[in-house]
């Protein structure tokens, strides 16, 4: 990662409203060159922005195989805790396809069979989340598509929870991303989709189930984070991957994609090879500017967190903006917000710059109010502070 333009402390006594810092942009050497690749739909998007970085028939309705399951379990998530214990419905036993062999009666954790769901595909950990959670595998699917239309999704559809064929059971590349995506902001589903084996209790006895994950990325490409494979006769060969380096996040997405395993090593390299992450403010960011009528002569600002952004890496330069107002007056509470930074970046190179980043800067430490009787000249010189800093 590509560190930038680190400020200790800075010392405003000026007149002025605020300061303007121009904070050069890096440029990494690049590959703008379309992949060539086996898949009928494919899409690249940056995760941190959900920018697109390359498409390929990204919007055609296709049929989306296991790669359904992981709006499977963003939904069950929203719908239950992950301790939460599902008893496992006759309904759910002897699905068609992947499976764990689950047993009627059977009883685990929505965490268990979301293990279960995302590394061993099982199609009958699908119903049963469904089933124990809504009390039909109908009403979850209605929750499913709920949530699509919540992601703000048009060409996606799902008919059931497992992703077996279905005449209405679709989406497309760019959809696909967006579910991933969200998939991608839950810590624990995160975890999961991430993890190469694992072991679940067997029918509630001594023994244990051995869950090893489909997805050969994960072996097979540096940085690889998940996050679902899917095959159907219908559908052909569909795989979500996401994989992380040096603050940059991609996520790729292939639909009927013979050779996905290379398709994907190609996307996601290109990807890394056009953006890059950089730190914008440091956590030990430090500004101290003068107050009026506080027992100490200023107060001292910074920021909660260190704060990246990832660009592309042919972006210009960086110009930071401090706004704060003038002045200020004591007492000033540690944790109020008095002031902002600003980044601004031309990303496109096309002469428009947009902000990249509002960070809010806070009082550090609480100033109160000077309340002892002030003499004339004391009275005086707090005047004269305030008059030259308004």
């Amino acid at each position: 990662m590509k560190k930038i333009h680190r400020v200790g402390i800075l010392l405003l006594t000026s007149i002025l409203a605020f300061c303007a810092l121009v904070i050069p942009a890096y440029a990494n050497e690049t590959t703008s060159f379309p992949p060539s690749l086996s898949a009928q739909s494919a899409l690249l998007m940056e995760a941190e922005s959900g920018s697109i970085v390359y498409e390929k028939n990204a919007h055609t309705r296709l049929p989306m195989a296991s790669t359904t399951k992981i709006m499977t379990a963003l939904v069950a998530l929203d719908l239950a805790a992950p301790d939460t214990v599902i008893a496992v419905d006759g309904r759910a036993v002897g699905i068609e396809g992947s499976s764990i062999y689950l047993c009627e009666g059977e009883r685990l954790t929505l965490e268990e069979l979301l293990y279960a769901l995302m590394l061993e595909s099982a199609n009958d950990a699908a119903v049963a989340i469904a089933i124990g959670l809504c009390g039909s595998e109908d009403a979850f699917i209605d929750s499913m598509n709920r949530k699509a239309t919540s992601l703000g999704l048009s060409n996606t559809h799902f008919s059931n929870p497992h992703g077996l064929d279905a005449e209405a059971h679709y989406t497309t590349a760019y959809e696909l991303a967006v579910i991933a995506r969200a998939a991608l902001q839950n810590s624990l589903l995160k975890t999961i989709v991430s993890t190469r084996k694992t072991t679940i209790p067997h029918q509630n006895a001594d023994g244990v189930r051995l869950l090893v994950n489909h997805n050969k990325m994960l072996r097979l490409y540096d940085g690889c984070i998940g996050l679902k494979t899917g095959y159907t006769q219908k559908s052909g060969r569909c795989l979500v991957s996401a994989a992380e380096r040096d603050g940059v996040t991609m996520i790729a997405v292939t639909l009927s994609s013979p050779d996905d395993w290379n398709d994907h090593t190609k996307l996601l390299d290109l990807g890394f090879s056009n953006y890059r992450n950089i730190e914008l403010c440091p956590a030990d960011f430090r500004l101290c500017l003068p107050i009026v009528g506080g027992k100490e002569s200023y107060v001292t600002l910074g920021v909660t967190q260190s704060v990246s952004v990832t660009l592309p890496s042919g972006s210009g330069v960086i110009e930071q903006t401090i706004e704060c107002p003038r002045p200020i007056y004591a007492p000033v509470q540690e944790g109020a917000v008095c002031g902002r930074m600003l980044f601004f970046c031309d990303t496109n190179n096309d002469g428009t710059k947009e902000t990249i980043a509002d960070i809010p800067l806070v009082a550090l430490y609480n100033v109160p109010e000077y309340s002892a009787r002030l003499s004339l000249w004391q009275r005086f010189l707090l005047w004269w502070r305030g008059l030259f800093t308004r």
